[in-house]
């Protein structure tokens, strides 16, 4: 039987500045759902990029006194670099200036929306979000500013291509309403479909060439306008592929992929949920299956944000305190709905309380003991499903409940699940007594040596099937807990420290 096929993307973040954690929780969560599905048998392509052609880079590069195309690559560069302190494991990477791939994509779709008769250009009149990069109208505004920046959009007048988006409200509604485009959580779908109810109106697909200072891709057959930086921007998913290049990875991984899943902030939900959903029924292409949306960072009750000041770099992070315990933060504290506020502190309580006090613990105990009870070998005849204890049936129920909390874009519930094999492990160590046992055996106790192998391999098959089970959220840390229980000439190595504990007073550079 063919694998099944799941293609999972990121969304492509501006570059007018280097990441910041906000970003990172996107990416983690992006990696440890392809790691998942990979573990599981699937054929996965995971995507992430950077979207170069955006104003907000263009100014930005500007006020660094930088050409621009240097400036993205610099900040580009960044992102990318990311795959090693974050652990990542991105198939491909997409950079929308630079990458050969993008701009004949871009030109393929607009031509196809072009084909339905879905754009057409007029002169327009509008209040201009350059950090959002979109008009707003004046009801969606916050007492005149932008609700997600905070500032007063700008009044721009100018010619542009539209996209006859009210041509889909009532398909897109059907869509979303019954689950063929999945949004996760309910809460997310709920807005979404209230924002159709309310009326879609046609949204500006392009830019004067001189307010885009000529940056980004020419409109097909009017050089005068560039293709407006949502439009570009989102197309990625199907460029990334060779769409309109006659690539097989389109079709493999788009037309006939089984799942093609989006994980977007809920600041761009419109985006993914409305405006490309439409460009894709134009253009006669698939949808998306899922779009699962996770809400915010915050410091000090603030968005984590490089164009407010509360950036904080997830690479001295990782540095700093281990990437495990960056991971392990990510997936564990933030929740499925909800924002999450860091700090510092925040991070190194919970890894010196779950890696330093339990996890790590757990594995040094356990080897420990199969050293001194049984000179480093692992019983290999004791049946681990005897005896009666409850770890072995919470080791065969974990996978499911696993594959059903990431089923639901919930990685806190995963890993509760997963770490019920580490306070079952404590429980089952402390009902069991192995060093009682070992001194029945030490006085001719037959019965007591059999309990004792039985105790030993039950413990250090839960703790591969846990290093198993972690491997998508904390690879690193996964594979130091197989190696602790991986015989080496027959012997278990030597219990070792596998966590640090952090200290609080330790602050990244």
């Amino acid at each position: 039987m063919t694998a099944r096929r799941r293609y999972i993307t990121t969304t492509i973040p501006y570059v007018n500045a280097h990441p910041h954690l906000g970003f990172s929780l996107e990416l983690v969560q992006a990696d440890t759902l392809a790691r998942h599905h990979r573990q599981r048998g699937e054929q996965v392509r995971l995507l992430s990029g950077t979207d170069d052609n955006s104003l907000k880079n263009v100014l930005a590069a500007e006020a660094a006194g930088v050409d621009v195309q240097s400036f993205v690559d610099r900040n580009a560069d960044a992102f990318a670099a990311l795959r090693g302190p974050l652990a990542l494991s991105f198939d491909d990477f997409i950079r929308t200036s630079s990458d050969p791939r993008h701009r004949v994509g871009v030109e393929r779709l607009w031509r196809q929306c072009a084909s339905s008769g879905d754009l057409y250009r007029k002169e327009y009149e509008g209040l201009y979000c350059v950090g959002c990069e979109q008009f707003y109208t004046p009801d969606e505004l916050v007492e005149g500013r932008c609700g997600e920046h905070g500032t007063e959009p700008q009044l721009v007048a100018e010619e542009n291509w539209f996209f006859r988006l009210s041509r889909y409200a009532d398909r897109l509604h059907q869509l979303i309403s019954s689950g063929d485009l999945r949004i996760e959580p309910a809460a997310r779908r709920n807005e979404v479909l209230a924002l159709i109810g309310r009326g879609l109106h046609d949204f500006s697909v392009s830019r004067s060439h001189s307010r885009a200072h000529g940056w980004g891709i020419p409109v097909p057959d009017d050089p005068s306008q560039v293709v407006y930086v949502w439009w570009d921007a989102l197309g990625n998913y199907v460029t990334s592929l060779g769409h309109g290049t006659g690539d097989s990875a389109y079709d493999q991984w788009w037309e006939t992929s089984e799942r093609r899943v989006h994980l977007v902030g809920k600041g761009v939900v419109r985006f993914h949920a409305v405006y490309w959903p439409a460009m894709l029924l134009s253009a006669g292409l698939p949808l998306p299956t899922d779009i699962l949306v996770h809400d915010y960072l915050t410091v000090g009750g603030r968005k984590i944000s490089k164009s407010a000041g509360t950036s904080v770099d997830p690479a001295a992070l990782a540095a700093t305190y281990g990437t495990d315990a960056l991971r392990w933060w990510l997936l564990r504290d933030v929740p499925r709905v909800g924002d999450t506020d860091f700090t510092p502190d925040r991070l190194t309580t919970r890894a010196d309380a779950d890696f330093a006090g339990g996890l790590g613990n757990l594995v040094h105990r356990i080897v420990t003991m199969v050293h001194r009870f049984r000179g480093g070998v692992v019983p290999a005849s004791a049946p681990v499903n005897s005896g009666g204890l409850a770890l072995v049936d919470v080791c065969r129920e974990a996978p499911g409940l696993v594959d059903a909390a990431l089923a639901d874009f919930d990685f806190r519930r995963a890993i509760h699940a997963v770490w019920e094999i580490v306070e079952e492990a404590n429980r089952c160590i402390d009902w069991t007594r192995p060093w009682e046992l070992a001194r029945e055996e030490r006085r001719g106790n037959g019965e007591a040596a059999k309990q004792l192998d039985t105790v030993l391999v039950t413990l250090v098959t839960a703790c591969r099937v846990l290093a198993d089970e972690l491997r998508p959220f904390i690879p690193d840390a996964a594979t130091r807990i197989t190696g602790q229980l991986t015989p080496v000439e027959g012997l278990l190595p030597a219990a070792q420290p596998l966590f640090p504990r952090l200290h609080e007073d330790v602050q990244p550079e």
